[in-house]
């Protein structure tokens, strides 16, 4: 079961990189062939070489960049990506850490939804087994059954006919590995909850630094000087919380959902050492 699961993860992350890489390699050669078609037109026509050479260029100047910039501006808009051009170089790593922290969440999300069961429904079957002492049938179905309930039953009713400390110690081991693995992926995201910010606060340094070295360089303080290093700064800082602001979202979210799911392994394996305790 882990194993699908950490397929699952590595499945989505690089099919996230690879369809964008695709992408952009894709409408670079569309814009290559288009430069070659119009620039093999205007020779033909006019039989000038170096003004078809500066009409074709400033027709891609009027259509607009190629590649995985244009590739950008159609997924996200042309106003994101030049907010992201104009906040200079920290954001490409805060780009690499929004990548990062979705494709974390994206599994998160599917692993989540992939160990969540009703778990009075299912211990309204397995118990009745573990009562009748048909174990091996109990054990069955524990195994069939996705989930971190399942799991630490398993655990424990494989351990059923012998003592009720080797059923709790079995069952408690079993519910540290499942929390460790729940827990799993949110330090991906508390990480971009806490960096992003920074390097917001890293940028803002940068374009006052910027601003002030304009200033110096003029000799005179005026407002289109310093403009340049304060936009730089502001968007910097408002792309670092837009980034925190969502995934701390999504943290939460994720940490709730793991609460309730470690409240269904501890009712599960109450139950069933209670019932053991009964039989015994």
């Amino acid at each position: 079961m882990y194993n699908k699961k950490r397929q699952i993860k590595l499945i989505l992350i690089v099919t996230l990189i690879a369809s964008m890489l695709f992408a952009g390699n894709l409408l670079a050669q569309e814009t290559e062939e288009i430069t070659e078609e119009d620039t093999t037109e205007e020779v033909s026509d006019t039989g000038a070489v170096a003004e078809d050479t500066s009409e074709v260029a400033a027709t891609m100047e009027e259509e607009g960049p190629g590649g995985f910039e244009a590739f950008a501006r159609r997924i996200v808009g042309s106003g994101l990506v030049d907010l992201f051009i104009k906040g200079g170089w920290v954001m490409w790593p805060m780009l690499i850490i929004v990548i990062w922290a979705l494709a974390t969440a994206i599994w998160k999300a599917i692993s989540l939804r992939y160990a969540k069961i009703s778990v009075y429904d299912f211990l309204d079957k397995v118990m009745p087994l573990v009562k009748e002492k048909e174990f091996d049938e109990a054990a069955e179905l524990c195994a069939k059954t996705r989930g971190p309930v399942a799991n630490v039953l398993h655990a424990g009713i494989l351990k059923a006919d012998q003592d009720i400390e080797d059923v709790e110690k079995a069952v408690e081991n079993a519910g540290i590995l499942e929390m460790s693995y729940l827990e799993k992926g949110l330090v991906a995201l508390a990480t971009t909850i806490n960096v992003a910010p920074m390097l917001g606060f890293l940028g803002t340094v940068v374009g006052m630094i910027q601003a002030f070295e304009a200033i110096a360089a003029a000799g005179e303080v005026e407002p289109t000087i310093v403009a340049s290093g304060i936009s730089v700064a502001l968007v910097t800082t408002a792309s670092g919380l837009a980034v925190a602001i969502p995934i701390q979202l999504f943290n939460n979210f994720f940490v709730s959902i793991i609460d309730g799911l470690i409240i269904d392994m501890q009712k599960g394996s109450e139950e069933l050492t209670e019932t053991l305790l009964e039989m015994k």
